[in-house]
């Protein structure tokens, strides 16, 4: 399958037909790899910034939903990974569940805590660990790309050079996929309907304004009329700045939920107005809104993990890749195992 050039991308993402997925349809998920990915400074491996690059982070943003329909537990366990049910105090579920705020540092103790609470995890979803594990990776990614590019370089030996050389190639298709499914998460994160216990038509809640009770409200909302109206020059125009001082990857998934949960009483509020309809440009620009933050948090996703690589170790024994880049440790029993 040749490579798309990244304005066949673009276009592509505008025409695609509209499905019924648990996440941004096929149009949002391409459109926030593209932009955060079109995003990235200069100061970042070059490979990332090429066309096809940028084409393959498009495609490979909707990963996560093609995997449905391997079986169980495959299924269960992963398609809990694409949302977060919180109410509306940004509780977990309900008011058993613990505040966002409060996360667990692993899903393990949020599994536990909730089940204790008599909540389960396949109700409540776990999105903001499938956001923090993708952001980890994609930085031990990053660490064995920094080790083998500088020890290609470097290698006198023709043998080991060639090895170095082939496994960088390994690891930048690595790369690409592992920023594919991270951003498929951090685009499901700027969804107002997967961060919320509103997934799909307000439910069983006190409703005072009368919001919809439709169940394909979700769905249309997402697939249809994003495909109809995202447009990759209004994401782009709209993408925040980068935040990466600080960065600190729970509380900035925290920090990102949270607001994307304040936008759910106003998608609500706009669904009954009607600018979810045919073209509406109040609907409009809230979805290349939507799409703007999630590319914005992928954009700084990625450059924080490249930066937090700089400092980590690699391998074993372990070498640390400051040291690898300096020319003062020797990679290769590290790289390629003592057996």
């Amino acid at each position: 399958m040749k490579r798309l050039a990244i304005a066949a991308v673009a276009m592509l993402a505008v025409v695609a037909p509209a499905i019924t997925v648990t996440a941004w349809g096929n149009t949002g998920h391409r459109l926030i790899g593209v932009a955060a990915m079109r995003a990235l400074p200069d100061d970042l491996p070059a490979f990332l910034r090429t066309p096809a690059a940028i084409a393959d982070v498009g495609e490979l943003a909707r990963e996560p939903d093609r995997w449905k329909g391997a079986g169980q537990p495959h299924d269960r366990e992963r398609d809990t990974a694409h949302f977060i049910d919180l109410d509306d105090q940004g509780r977990v579920f309900d008011q058993r569940g613990m505040s966002i705020d409060d996360l667990p540092r692993l899903k393990s103790e949020y599994d536990a805590a909730l089940t204790k609470a008599g909540l389960s995890v396949n109700d409540a979803g776990y999105l903001p660990y499938a956001m923090i594990d993708g952001w980890q990776q994609l930085g031990r990614d990053f660490a064995y790309w920094r080790v083998l590019n500088a020890a290609e370089k470097r290698e006198t030996n023709m043998e080991r050079q060639a090895w170095y050389r082939a496994d960088r190639l390994r690891r930048e298709a690595l790369i690409l996929r592992d920023i594919g499914v991270m951003g498929h998460y951090v685009g499901d994160g700027s969804q107002p309907h997967h961060a919320s216990i509103h997934f799909n038509g307000w439910g069983d809640f006190p409703n005072p304004e009368g919001f919809t009770n439709s169940r394909q409200t979700h769905a249309l909302f997402e697939g249809e009329f994003t495909g109809r109206v995202a447009r990759l020059d209004a994401i782009e125009a709209a993408m925040p700045a980068a935040r990466l001082d600080g960065f600190d990857p729970k509380a900035r998934t925290v920090a990102y939920l949270k607001t994307t949960l304040g936008t759910v009483i106003p998608f609500y509020r706009m669904e009954k107005a009607g600018a979810f309809k045919d073209q509406d440009p109040r609907g409009a620009a809230f979805v290349n809104e939507r799409l703007a933050a999630g590319a914005g948090e992928l954009r700084d996703f990625i450059v924080t993990a490249w930066t937090a690589s700089a400092s980590a170790s690699i391998g074993w024994p372990a070498v640390k890749v400051a040291e690898v880049e300096a020319g003062t440790a020797d990679p290769w029993i590290a790289m390629v195992g003592e057996d």
